[in-house]
């Protein structure tokens, strides 16, 4: 678990990094909008439209070198905390509008344009580009922390969720794992060494830190170890049909996210049903999504007969879904009427990514 020292570390600091390309192409397209904005601004000089191009030009040129220099200096900015981070940032533009005015000055002045400007002119020049640049920098640096602020705070509920998540071990499920393993203890000892196990990783998965994620293959594996612990409780009444083959078993997602959909299934599927039934797990990949669908029979009626548990559950999941993955990562439900009984689906689909 990280430390807090009291300064952020580099993925703290409140401003976007500017060493990405997608940072760099909103810098080149806000920049622009700018220069159209001080282009149309002085209503009926068309010389200043005329001149539009060259306001471009001095804007972004500007912008991408207040965007290379935050860049270069985010390693520095990322040992301050966020108020002398601003400060020092605010700084840093618009002592860049300072030098690259002093440069465009200084290159009209020269031989190669040959024009012949006022001191006068000089300071006009300098003021109003230092003017804009105020405000427009305060303005993106305001915008920044609010919108930096507003993801930890985001963050940090969707962090309490997950926590809550893997806390909530349903006491039944518990008792009723002590259970079994004092009835093995005696006639089948090493099946009851095995149970322990089982159980023990499940509480590790549990409270492991909720910001890392593991492979499809050991969420997949944590499952399988859930099951064996239930198959031994419900005996033929629960069966298993695997068909996880046709994803990447690399494919990383935040743990604990298929086992309680699937302890979900149990629990308002196979317990319910007096013959129980088999949950069926599938998992594919499709267009940059993994997709998992899982599968149980419903009790006559339709729908499961513990509704408010079963809701919960599915919300958490898909709150962590939505946590991870934004609008990529999706959780729907449905009953399929035409099956014999009634089948419950669960299909969650998120972003195929590997380390």
């Amino acid at each position: 678990m990280r430390l807090i020292t009291g300064k952020p570390a580099l993925d703290d600091l409140f401003l976007p990094n500017f060493c990405r390309v997608r940072m760099v192409l909103a810098l080149v397209v806000i920049a622009q909008l700018l220069a159209f904005v001080l282009a149309l601004g002085p209503y009926g000089n068309a010389d200043r439209w005329n001149d539009l191009s060259v306001i471009s030009l001095f804007i972004q040129w500007t912008a991408l070198t207040s965007g290379a220099l935050l860049c270069v200096s985010r390693p520095l900015l990322s040992k301050l905390d966020n108020a002398h981070a601003a400060t020092l940032s605010y700084i840093l533009l618009l002592a860049v509008t300072v030098i690259m005015s002093e440069t465009v000055y200084r290159l009209l002045q020269s031989s190669f344009f040959g024009m012949v400007l006022s001191g006068q002119w000089h300071r006009d020049f300098l003021l109003h580009n230092l003017g804009i640049s105020a405000v427009v920098s305060a303005v993106a640096l305001r915008y920044f922390y609010v919108q930096h602020q507003w993801k930890k705070n985001l963050e940090s509920e969707a962090v309490a969720r997950i926590q809550a998540l893997q806390a909530r071990i349903r006491p039944h499920f518990l008792f009723n794992s002590m259970n079994t393993i004092a009835s093995l203890t005696r006639s089948q000892p090493h099946i009851a060494e095995a149970t322990v196990q089982n159980l023990a990783d499940l509480f590790r998965a549990s409270l492991s830190d909720v910001r890392n994620k593991i492979p499809l293959s050991t969420e997949l594996e944590l499952t399988k170890k859930y099951l064996e612990i239930e198959k031994l409780r419900l005996g033929d009444r629960l069966t298993v049909d695997w068909d996880v083959d046709n994803a990447p078993q690399a494919a990383l997602l935040p743990a604990l996210t298929i086992q309680p959909l699937v302890e979900n299934a149990i629990y308002h599927g196979i317990e319910p049903l007096p013959e129980g039934g088999t949950i069926a797990i599938k998992s594919y990949l499709d267009k940059g999504l993994i997709h998992i669908v899982i599968s149980n029979p419903l009790a006559e009626g339709g729908a499961p007969t513990r509704t408010q548990g079963h809701k919960i559950g599915l919300d958490n999941v898909r709150q962590r879904l939505e946590a991870y993955y934004g609008a990529q990562g999706r959780l729907s439900v449905e009953t399929n009427q035409d099956a014999t009984p009634l089948r419950h689906i669960v299909h969650l689909s998120f972003p195929c990514s590997v380390k």
